[in-house]
């Protein structure tokens, strides 16, 4: 049996517009059941990349602003 290869999952903006095509087409309805459910899977797996890339980009805004919203590199009260 073969294995599975595991796909790079793509960057946001990627993954993204393909989102965004794949309801489009969904929209359209003009696919059988079993197609529509193929794409909804596909859309599923890249929503959740989208959100996993949106809560790394949120991090990392977190990481680099102290409590106050600025930056840590140009806080000088310490």
């Amino acid at each position: 049996m073969p294995r599975k290869t595991t796909k790079k999952q793509p960057d946001f903006e990627t993954a993204l517009a393909e989102l965004e095509g794949l309801v489009e087409t969904l929209e359209q309805g003009d696919i059988s059941l079993e197609e529509s459910l193929k794409l909804f899977e596909r859309g599923v797996t890249l929503t959740r990349s989208c959100q996993q890339a949106l809560q790394q980009a949120e991090q990392k805004v977190q990481i680099l602003m102290d409590k106050d919203g600025v930056p840590e590199a140009f806080d000088s009260d310490e």
